[in-house]
This record gives structure tokens, C-alpha cells and sequence, in this order.
């Protein structure tokens, strides 16, 4: 089994620097793809700000050491000699797709795996885009990438056995995560079962039912969560949850799966959570 030791990641965002930070501190050499040079900049400020924040809580002896094997760049054919390339961009079938078609051309290795970190769309729709289907899976990791163990392996029904094990080997024995399997389905096995919790809340929070304090409350110290559904939806991003929750609802038809009104109202207006600084909940 041909080791991975170098590994790209498309999108230098939250999860695409958490998985290249978490890539950089197993040993491997990571090149980061961003679009433009003010969001190459602000990947590697990020990397920075939670490297620094591992060294001072003793998780890395030298966030000077992992930042060294970190490249952020703006052009694409850098991966061209990757082991691995993962895909961590805005979660829009189109340019996944799109990004693919690219991969497939730049990376040179046929041996390479191309990945996504894609919380819903499945990855048949993204591998019968390349000439190399047997290599393209998920590899979809959870925010924050340093922090969570949990990863989705999620191959499609074109994808090698040899591929996924080369897969699972990588997330498990070089960066330490506790891999699950999953079947190449819209939401996978977390996101199928989290969105419509989720959505569940938002409309109770629509209906007047409760205010977003007292439902995220009453599911910490009622039910032992760690934070509460509109908190976490807030986490994610709402325009990330509302993608996914669209990409079930396309696949399934289910009403549980449909995004309320105030999720697509607040997105539209901007509110995206954390990211924006207000969401279901303000954030300074």
C-alpha cells in the first residue's frame, strides 16, 4: 500500500485549514489551494492563530515546525504531485463538480486519491466526472478538524476496495481519527441524522414555540448535549446546514428534510452564525 505523504487541500476555510493543520502535525507535507491572494492570507493566519493556541496548550511542541510544512498558494497545478488531494470548498454540487473535472487533469499520480470533505452530496455525482472513478471518495472530517476524531469514509459504488483501505489506513494510522463507514447517500450517516434535528429546532424557534435560548438550553442540561441545536447550527454555518439540508431533501423527498423558511430568510439576509458573528445567537 503506496504511503501518502503528501496531501493537498482545495480551500484554505475553516475545515480546509483544520484538515491541513491536522495533515501538517501527522508529518506530511500539505499544500493549501486558495482562489485569490486575501484568502490565501487569511488561511495562513488561521493556521497560524490555531497552531499557536495547540503549542500553548501543550498538543504540538512547535507550531513553527507544522507551519513549515504548510504551503498556501492561489494556483492549482501545485498539487499536481500530491498523494492525496481533498477537496474542502463551499458546498455547491457545480463547483465540486467543476473542481473534479480540474483535479483530474492537474493531478499527475494515477495512483492519487482525490477526496471530498463534502457533508451531503454524494460522491458519485463527483466521480463520474473524472476518467479515474475508482480513486474519488469522501473523506469528510468535522468541525473543528484538531479537535473531533470522528471522519465519514464514504466511497461510491465505482470506488476501489484497495482505494477506500489506502483511505481508512491514512485517517486512522497517520492522523489518528476514528474512521466510520458510510454508504454513498445525500447526509451520509451524521448529517442524515444531525439536519433534521436541526431543522426540527428552527422550526420551533419559527413557530414561537420557545425562544433559541430556552430550546438550546433545555437540550444542554435536559439532555446532556454538549451545546444546544440552534448553537450548533450556528457553528456550522447556516448556509452550510441549509446546502445540506437541500441536498437531502433533493435525494429523499422527505418533509423532514426541508429547510424552514426562517433558515433560507436568514441566510439570504446574512446571518450566518459564528462566521458572520450573528446567527440564531450574537457573537462579539
Amino acid at each position: 500500500m503506496k504511503d501518502i505523504r503528501r496531501v493537498g487541500v482545495i480551500g484554505g476555510g475553516l475545515m480546509g485549514s483544520g484538515i491541513a493543520e491536522v495533515c501538517a502535525r501527522a508529518g506530511r507535507d500539505v499544500t493549501v489551494v486558495e482562489s485569490t491572494d486575501a484568502a490565501a492570507d487569511a488561511a495562513r493566519q488561521r493556521l497560524e492563530a490555531s497552531l499557536k493556541r495547540a503549542e500553548s496548550r501543550g498538543k504540538i511542541d512547535s507550531a513553527k515546525t507544522v507551519l513549515q510544512r504548510i504551503g498556501v498558494v492561489t494556483e492549482i497545478e501545485r498539487v499536481a504531485d500530491r498523494h492525496v488531494v481533498i477537496e474542502a470548498i463551499v458546498e455547491d454540487e457545480a463547483a465540486k463538480t467543476d473542481l473534479f473535472r480540474r483535479l483530474d487533469e492537474i493531478v499527475t499520480d494515477p495512483e492519487a486519491i482525490l477526496a471530498s470533505n463534502t457533508s451531503s452530496i454524494p460522491i458519485m455525482k463527483l466521480a463520474v466526472v473524472t476518467r479515474r472513478p475508482s480513486h474519488v471518495l469522501g473523506i469528510h472530517f468535522f468541525n473543528p478538524v484538531p479537535v473531533l476524531s470522528l471522519v465519514e469514509l464514504v466511497p461510491s459504488l465505482m470506488t476501489d476496495r484497495a482505494v477506500t483501505e489506502r483511505a481508512r489506513a491514512f485517517v486512522r494510522d497517520d492522523l489518528g481519527k476514528h474512521a466510520i463507514d458510510c454508504q454513498d447517500r445525500a447526509g451520509f450517516v451524521v448529517n442524515a441524522l444531525l439536519i433534521p434535528f436541526i431543522l426540527s429546532a428552527i422550526r420551533m424557534l419559527e413557530s414561537g414555540f420557545a425562544t433559541a435560548e430556552d430550546i438550546d438550553q433545555g437540550l444542554v442540561r435536559g439532555a446532556a448535549h454538549p451545546q444546544g441545536p440552534l448553537a450548533l447550527a450556528d457553528l456550522i454555518g447556516l448556509d452550510t446546514t441549509k446546502a445540506v439540508a437541500e441536498s437531502l431533501y433533493e435525494e429523499f423527498k422527505e418533509p423532514l428534510y426541508a429547510a424552514p423558511p426562517l433558515l433560507a430568510r436568514m441566510v439570504e439576509a446574512g446571518l450566518l452564525g459564528r462566521k458572520t458573528g450573528r446567527g440564531f445567537h450574537t457573537y462579539t
